[in-house]
């Protein structure tokens, strides 16, 4: 029988890796077969997550293999933050919460991007819609993606549905929401093993803005100050993405879990768009701090795409 293969955007975070394991969970359980999939490493959040529900990390593939009917994308649908043979394979079916971007197939597919703060938010709709019953270890990876995606319910992209669905699948875990959820989170603000490379890769997703092409990678830590004392690392490496990339702008965020702020360093030939977008001047140092600011998706992007395409 051919499969189907779940996957979601590269550098996955936990909503990524959850969503992929729980949508090929639920269409097992509907009689379709498949596969859940990765683009790259998991995060120490994501496996804590994986080992308090004793679960194993999906496949981890570069693309998709000739053997594989269609996919289905999770969590992202621009091409450039998907597979690298994205274009030559059928996409059957995307589940998003998004904005829709470079985005095109030639048949009809479903699709499904809803304005809340997680994907898992929506896949726990579509198993009530189904009349399929959430197992205590996929509510346990639902709730983990929405804690994740959320900042534990603290940041703006959260909608009620989220708040509504990460209380009621932490129930069906057996886990105190707020108790596991910063425990998972102080989990993943451990960078003290990350090299310099893997702090500005593991979560960074590239974009189209006009004619820009940005990069925004984003980590969560407990001291921000402890990560830019690497700076001087941090700069060389950034040069080199940018060179590499020929990109107009990366901007590395560093997000504080504890005050929910955010501090910011852009380089590239189009950093002054950062000032223009959130009202701030940059220092010497090329950084920013950005008050209240911990969204990409909802705070960051959107500022961003609107000052390019002034």
């Amino acid at each position: 029988m051919d499969k189907t293969l779940i996957f979601g955007h590269k550098n996955p975070d936990t909503d990524t890796i959850c969503s992929a394991l729980a949508y090929a969970d639920l269409k097992n359980k509907l009689g379709i077969r498949a596969e859940p999939a990765r683009l790259g490493s998991v995060s120490k959040e994501t496996q804590f997550a994986l080992d308090y529900f004793n679960l194993e990390a999906p496949k981890l593939i570069e693309k998709v293999e000739d053997d594989v009917k269609s996919v289905i994308l999770v969590d992202h649908n621009e091409f450039q933050q998907s597979v690298e043979n994205i274009k030559d394979v059928r996409i059957a079916e995307v589940i998003d919460h998004h904005r829709i971007s470079n985005f095109e197939t030639s048949e009809p597919l479903y699709f499904r991007a809803e304005p809340v703060g997680c994907t898992a938010t929506i896949l726990n709709k579509m198993y009530k819609e189904n009349n399929i019953p959430v197992s205590k270890e996929i509510a346990g990876l639902l709730l983990s993606a929405i804690v994740s995606d959320s900042l534990l319910l603290k940041s703006p992209t959260c909608t009620k549905e989220d708040v509504d669905a990460a209380y009621e699948l932490a129930k069906i875990a057996g886990v105190n929401l707020e108790t596991y959820g910063m425990e998972m989170l102080q989990a993943g603000a451990d960078l003290s093993d990350k090299s310099v490379y893997e702090l500005l890769t593991m979560d960074a997703k590239e974009f189209s803005m006009a004619d820009a092409k940005v990069e925004i990678a984003q980590v969560n830590a407990v001291d921000t100050a402890k990560i830019y004392e690497l700076q001087h690392e941090i700069d060389q490496e950034i040069a080199k993405i940018v060179n590499e990339k020929d990109l107009n702008l990366f901007l590395f965020v560093v997000t504080d879990i504890l005050n929910n702020d955010s501090e910011v360093l852009a380089l590239g030939s189009g950093k002054e768009k950062v000032e223009a977008a959130f009202d701030v001047k940059l220092d010497d140092n090329s950084r920013a701090l950005l008050k209240g600011v911990v969204s990409r998706k909802k705070q960051i992007v959107t500022a961003l795409t609107d000052a390019f395409t002034k």
